[in-house]
């Protein structure tokens, strides 16, 4: 009996860190993400994903065919000092997309990033947790969703663009731990929450340098914030190699490149265990518009003729349909 006694009392002991880390994040609006800088980049390998902490994880062999053509477990999501060397191929398609400047330049504007903003570290992520992220769309699917507690119990918390919660907290949830963006559609940031920069073109990379530095960057093809508030230490940049992948194996070259929100998706496939996607698709009218805004152009991002909206959700829900993520829809 006495075994017993302490045996219990050493697992209540262990679990005390752990319940005072749920509660920080859940109840004193802590946005933080749970784990450090370095454990995003995990798993290193299929093998790896499978000794993840939850019952079931999303990347298991063998449990789905048409997603294992899809999945690239060795695939980097981030642009580091290791990882900057960038393919020709990779470098060529990405330069393109908007007109950007020649390879000759890139490494140059690589390291005078990393001289302001810290390399993410190569650190595995450890296995033997449970990371349950959310990835949360701008869809006016959302209004009267009630989805904000569901979304905000979450590890994760990924938005993007100029995604708001004020006001709409009931529906999106009050949390965020990671938010993407490009500089036109850059926001200020609360302390803790990781900048997810979605590059497309070289100034981009600039952009964010001079954001964090100088403020000399006020002008992209239109006028960018000079400064952002956020935290630099947190800072990601991705790689375009894991674009170019989306674009390949994903999207398949429907659309000139993918989203962000299906970027931002896919980057939770690369470093969570499980997935909930919300605020993906029109809303129950049929119409496309964000959740903030009152509807006067329904219809803009399926006529942008850069990402296939249509297809993008076609795969979402057969993500879900396959078992790899949950759809709130």
């Amino acid at each position: 009996m006495l075994h017993w006694k302490k045996l219990w009392a050493a697992t209540a002991l262990c679990m005390v860190p752990a319940l005072w880390q749920v509660y920080q994040s859940l109840y004193l609006g802590h946005s933080a993400s749970f784990w450090s800088l370095g454990d995003i980049l995990g798993p290193a390998s299929v093998s790896e994903a499978q000794s993840c902490g939850c019952v079931s994880c999303i990347v298991e062999l063998g449990s789905s065919a048409w997603f294992n053509e899809r999945y690239d477990s060795v695939i980097n999501p981030l642009l580091t000092m290791h990882t900057s060397e960038i393919a020709p191929d990779v470098l060529s398609w990405w330069l393109k997309l908007q007109g950007s400047q020649s390879s000759a330049q890139f490494q140059g504007i690589i390291q005078q990033m990393f001289d302001i903003l810290p390399s993410p570290t190569m650190d595995a992520r450890p296995i033997s947790r449970c990371r349950m992220c959310a990835v949360v769309g701008n869809s006016g699917r959302l209004r009267g969703s009630h989805h904000g507690r569901e979304i905000d119990s979450h590890h994760w918390v990924l938005r993007m663009n100029r995604a708001q919660t004020a006001g709409f907290e009931e529906d999106v949830g009050t949390r965020t731990t990671h938010h993407f963006m490009y500089p036109e559609s850059a926001v200020d940031l609360q302390p803790g929450v990781h900048l997810v920069l979605v590059p497309f073109k070289a100034l981009d990379l600039k952009w964010v340098t001079s954001a964090f530095s100088t403020g000399k960057l006020r002008y992209t093809y239109t006028r960018v914030k000079q400064f952002i508030k956020a935290d630099k230490s947190k800072v990601l940049i991705l790689n375009p190699a894991f674009l170019k992948y989306i674009h390949d194996k994903w999207t398949q070259h429907h659309g000139r490149y993918p989203s962000t929100g299906f970027t931002a998706l896919l980057f939770a496939l690369h470093t969570c265990d499980q997935v909930s996607v919300f605020g993906y698709g029109a809303d129950s009218g049929g119409n496309w518009h964000h959740y903030w805004e009152e509807n006067r152009n329904p219809g803009a991002f399926r006529r942008t003729g850069v990402h296939n909206a249509d297809f993008e959700l076609a795969l979402i829900t057969k993500l879900a349909a396959e078992g790899k993520i949950s759809f709130y829809n």
